[in-house]
């Protein structure tokens, strides 16, 4: 049977309600065809949550609505095309379809970088990729795919590449001078993004300018810090390519630096009280040996005689630092005690002999 006889069939069978049959079997198709693919992608889905492998969910996840609105797009393209006898353009059907093949990718690329977000939570420090890299590279495939879609779909109204390339040169020349703090700005997040001296949550300060706290937002203009009193510090990102950034948030260890003077009466209690302290951190669970430990006689102040103690501790927590440098210190004040000796205050000796002996004559 032909498509002409299936037409006169119609014609005799509904007579002047047969547009409107026909209208009401496309839609009802289309619902159809929706229906089943809802249920294909659910059943896949389910079946792909078995799997261990996230990236084939993430593949049928970017693909579900796009798949969705091009089973509604045939139906629309039927009605109009077929129904209405409205001759549409071939170019609008190619930007229709150039437009969702785009929705797909940048789907998939959303979809990619919360997989690699959340791979990260479950490696090793050394394993994980930096989550500020991660984003930059998805911002830049997404940009890509924007732009390369406005590029196809120009291409396919008739609109000449090359003669849009070569405006946007001429054109970027002048942009550049009129926004070049805009574009230093980029590119200073572009070097962030590619030498990553810090990333989302690391805690830096520059000794050059006034900032420092928790980097809390990378852009592509501007950095968002959180300083330590819970204020938000924006930097255009320019400022970081003419400073130093420190960045402690990656420091392998924490250092507990202190000096220490006994009286001068207890000058030889010195040597031991200095073993015992050593020993004493060479024994201390918290206290990293594998690192550069010196507890030594120092000097001679005006009112005590000094040593002082250089060693690590194995966390770089600030707050358990701080408990175990308050335990350290403790430690050093009973060995002190232990050996009978005590910590010197500030003393002044007045020697009066000349005076007393100028009295009694």
């Amino acid at each position: 049977m032909s498509l002409a006889d299936i037409e006169s069939w119609f014609y005799e069978s509904f007579g002047d309600y047969t547009f409107y049959i026909k209208v009401f079997l496309v839609v009802f198709l289309t619902l159809v065809g929706n229906y089943i693919w809802r249920r294909v992608y659910r059943n896949i889905h389910h079946q792909l949550k078995k799997t261990k492998n996230p990236w084939d969910d993430a593949l049928i996840d970017s693909a579900s609505q796009p798949v969705a609105l091009f089973i509604w797009g045939i139906g629309i393209w039927i009605v109009v095309r077929y129904l209405f006898d409205y001759q549409i353009q071939r170019s609008i059907r190619d930007i229709g379809l150039v437009i969702l093949v785009s929705w797909f990718l940048v789907r998939f690329i959303r979809a990619a970088e919360e997989n690699l977000m959340e791979q990260n939570k479950s490696k090793d420090r050394e394993e994980k990729i930096d989550h500020s890299t991660i984003e930059a590279i998805s911002k830049l495939l997404r940009a890509s795919v924007s732009i390369t879609t406005c590029l196809v779909i120009l291409q396919t109204l008739g609109v000449s590449i090359s003669a849009v390339l070569a405006f946007g040169g001429i054109g970027g020349i002048a942009v550049g001078f009129a926004a070049k703090d805009l574009l230093a700005n980029f590119f200073g997040g572009l070097m962030i993004y590619l030498d990553r001296p810090f990333s989302v949550g690391d805690w830096i300060r520059s000794p050059d300018k006034d900032i420092e706290g928790t980097v809390e937002y990378i852009g592509w203009r501007q950095t968002r810090i959180r300083t330590f009193d819970k204020r938000p510090l924006f930097v255009p990102n320019a400022v970081f390519n003419s400073i130093a950034v420190e960045n402690p948030s990656r420091m392998l260890n924490r250092r507990i630096y202190e000096t220490i003077g006994i009286r001068y009466d207890d000058i030889n209690k010195m040597d031991k009280i200095v073993t015992e302290v050593k020993e004493m951190l060479q024994s201390h669970p918290d206290i990293d040996t594998t690192q550069t430990m010196i507890v030594n006689f120092n000097q001679f102040s005006s009112s005590s005689i000094d040593f002082f103690i250089y060693t690590f501790t194995k966390t770089t927590d600030w707050v358990a630092f701080h408990e175990i440098k308050q335990k350290v210190l403790l430690s050093i004040a009973q060995i002190i005690q232990t050996n009978q000796a005590e910590i010197a205050y500030p003393t002044q000796r007045l020697h009066i002999e000349e005076v007393e002996r100028m009295a009694h004559a």
